[in-house]
């Protein structure tokens, strides 16, 4: 019993660290694109500190909220780097 107790448990283990490495493997395809998120739309806290949740951008492409979207695609969408939005918040 207890030997298969330690076999499952490896087994499980290694699982686990499969799926680890597919969780990071699909971040690194992914960046943060800033001003395009909607209202409610965004995937977590913004730059200015005022929120630290999903779901909590107010208006429609705030300079200042983020998605994720397919690394390279951000330009395309009329989306900012975090650099980029600081400045424009500097700015603004």
């Amino acid at each position: 019993m207890n030997q298969r107790l330690i076999v499952s448990s490896a087994i499980a283990s290694a699982l686990a660290l499969g799926l680890v490495g597919q969780v990071t493997a699909q971040d690194k395809a992914k960046e943060k694109c800033y001003g395009i998120a909607k209202a409610g739309q965004n995937d977590c806290a913004n730059l200015s500190g005022s929120h630290s949740c999903a779901g909590q951008a107010k208006v429609d492409n705030a300079a200042d909220e983020w998605k994720y979207v397919a690394k390279g695609t951000c330009k395309e969408m009329k989306g900012m780097t975090a650099d980029e939005a600081k400045a424009k918040a500097k700015k603004g």
